[in-house]
């Protein structure tokens, strides 16, 4: 019997096919629909909302009932369940949606490039739909879940930056080229735990909320908010899940392309700039060649300076800066928007709990695999990486309480509003990992002989 929670849920909600939804707990919040997903009482309701249509939203209260759950947990597919948007309950290898069923083995499974072009077609589907403003607020947030939403859905919210910075009126960006354009900066990051095309879309959201946070349309102009948000997308491309000591100590091809050198960094500015130069691709192809070599060398700036090689080096400046600090002082806009990408870089420890620590989890399986291949290869083993010597909340205690928290702290003081939304979170989530590794700490204590 087949059951594809997707067609029973927009038939509740009477939404069309290319519609975005989304289910709400009785707090407000976005819950994935997976088979762990509890079961409501008579006296609390899901809310299931169209956020995102051509029509006016409506909203639906959906019972979840209990035989539903029983169905679910007597699933015989629960090894395919991945973290998706709520829209069915298993991620089917041909096609990107959530649903109940037995795969048939027959069918084919789609390339990498078919697989592509499904989402292309989903996301161009979705592009015209009007997001509701719940949602657009929501996204000018730290507490945005990009758990939640699939890839199409993330490209469409991607849109909706540029356009609600009002970016495309500014630099005659027509539609159908920005959406190019991102779909084309989806297609070069790779399938890995953790740089890949969900990283870069955290990203850019945070510098997005950054942006509106600390009220910098206000401060800096279009141009600048055009170099920081791009830079943000673009900041990861290609990456290829080895950081730049291997590519440095393998001498691979990009070690040696750019005299090691930030070999990663360098090689994301090519590929953002490969892209640009595209001309359904190009964003800037309105601009006048200053403004053009004006962005371009913005965007270099910003993206280098995300080699974490460098950090010491930019946020002492900007602490030289920080109290007289002018934002009519081009070199201190310059040093700005470099730790406003930085900061947007290396943000998800300023997000719930519930959305930082899995992101945690792919971090540490990319340190992992880095470090198995440089065990394999005799190289030597990057410390922090080595699966035998790391723990989860070892991991995290030191990187926020020398990287995080001074940059963070630095950032706040130019701008306070951020002690709520940015640093308060950031000193929680080192108390979530000090407790967690006390108590790893005394439990070895007590099993030893």
């Amino acid at each position: 019997r087949l059951l594809c929670c997707r067609y029973l849920f927009r038939a509740a909600a009477e939404a069309g096919p290319q519609h975005i939804l989304k289910i709400y707990n009785t707090s407000g919040s976005v819950v994935n629909v997976c088979p762990q997903l509890e079961a409501n009482s008579e006296d609390s309701c899901y809310q299931l909302e169209v956020v995102a249509t051509d029509l006016q939203s409506e909203q639906t209260h959906l019972r979840h009932r209990r035989s539903t759950q029983t169905h679910v947990e007597q699933s015989e597919t629960e090894t395919t369940v991945e973290h998706l948007s709520w829209m069915g309950l298993f991620k089917d290898h041909n096609e990107q949606q959530l649903c109940k069923f037995s795969p048939d083995p027959r069918t084919p499974e789609l390339s990498v490039q078919e697989q592509r072009q499904q989402v292309r077609r989903k996301f161009l589907s979705m592009s015209s739909l009007q997001v509701t403003e719940e949602v657009r607020e929501h996204l000018k947030t730290p507490m945005f879940d990009n758990w939640q939403w699939e890839e199409a859905e993330m490209l469409v919210l991607l849109q909706v930056m540029y356009t609600d910075l009002d970016l495309l009126t500014a630099f005659h960006i027509e539609l159908e080229v920005l959406q190019n354009f991102l779909f084309e900066v989806y297609c070069h990051y790779n399938s890995i735990p953790f740089h890949n095309f969900q990283h870069c879309f955290c990203v850019t959201q945070m510098m997005y909320g950054l942006i509106w946070l600390t009220d910098l349309r206000s401060k800096l102009g279009r141009t600048d908010l055009l170099i920081m948000l791009t830079s943000a997308l673009c900041h990861d491309l290609d990456h290829p899940g080895y950081n730049n000591v291997y590519q440095i100590n393998a001498q691979t091809d990009l070690a040696l392309r750019y005299n090691d050198i930030s070999p990663l960094e360098n090689h994301h500015c090519a590929v953002a700039f490969g892209i640009l130069s595209k001309p359904e691709c190009s964003i800037l192809r309105n601009l006048s060649s200053e403004q053009y070599r004006h962005i371009r060398g913005g965007m270099i700036k910003c993206i280098l300076a995300t080699d974490m090689a460098r950090h010491n080096e930019i946020l002492n400046k900007f602490k030289v800066m920080q109290p007289g600090f002018n934002f009519s002082d081009q070199d201190h806009k310059e040093v700005l928007m470099k730790i406003m990408v930085k900061v947007s870089d290396i943000s998800n420890e300023a997000r719930p709990m519930a959305v930082a620590e899995p992101w945690l989890d792919c971090l540490l399986q990319e340190f992992f695999n880095q470090s198995d291949t440089e065990k394999l290869k005799g190289l030597p083993v990057t410390p922090f990486m080595d699966r035998d010597k790391v723990s989860k909340p070892s991991s995290q205690t030191n990187f926020i309480r020398f990287v995080l928290l001074p940059l963070f702290t630095e950032l706040t003081k130019l701008f306070p509003c951020l002690e709520k939304h940015i640093l308060e979170p950031v000193r929680r989530a080192l108390e979530y990992y000090s407790d967690m590794e006390r108590a790893s700490k005394e439990e070895q204590e007590t099993t030893k002989p």
